[in-house]
């Protein structure tokens, strides 16, 4: 079941929790690219010295944040990666939830070909293991890019499905490549579900 309006409009703590076990879901072209969220990281928009949106900053770069929950919020760094976002709360109230990684579980063959290339079958183990986990791999693997910044996750083309339920362990910790940000880089703000192999950093 695909995940609704309601389910992105609430305390985006309790949503960067929550998305762990969900299914991303890409459809390109009718074939489906699927991988279960194993990583986030919660943005708190103008309380957040990590935030692009602190202090009520609005650019062209952030205004997916100020939209409705549920908005992709897709940006580029280093000149060479881009990260995927899920804007939650309200709109106008610019807070979002930063994909890390995903635990590839559909489309493996056209992700393997999109990070390096060749088949899933014809990848090493160490290329396996790197296929998906981090915010740049997942999102060249699931060919996620600019042209899908402030798609609506409520559509056909990029949005989130229900798991299978599993039950997991979630640990809580500090987010990562954010020194800049004071006092806000120790938050304990990043989730993750314990023991999976597809977490981009323990």
């Amino acid at each position: 079941m695909k995940l609704n309006r309601e389910f992105y409009s609430r305390n985006t703590l309790t949503v960067a929790k929550e998305l762990l076990g969900k299914v991303l879901v890409h459809n390109i072209n009718g074939e489906k690219l699927k991988g279960i969220i194993v990583e986030t990281e919660a943005y708190l928009g103008i309380r957040d010295k990590a935030a692009h949106a602190y202090g009520g900053r609005k650019t062209k770069r952030v205004e997916a944040m100020y939209g409705l929950p549920g908005t992709a919020y897709v940006y580029l760094i280093y000149g060479l990666y881009y990260c995927f976002n899920i804007v939650t709360e309200k709109e106008g109230v610019p807070e979002a939830v930063l994909i890390r990684a995903i635990e590839p579980i559909e489309g493996l063959d056209l992700m393997a070909k999109n990070r390096f290339g060749i088949s899933y079958d014809n990848l090493t183990k160490y290329q396996k293991k790197n296929l998906t986990n981090g915010p740049g791999k997942l999102t060249r693997a699931l060919n996620i890019d600019k042209a899908l910044n402030m798609i609506d996750l409520c559509g056909d083309r990029l949005y989130l499905e229900e798991g299978d339920n599993s039950e997991f362990n979630i640990v809580e910790t500090t987010r990562i490549g954010i020194d800049y940000a004071e006092e806000a880089k120790d938050f304990p703000y990043r989730f993750y579900i314990q023991g999976n192999s597809y977490v981009s950093k323990l």
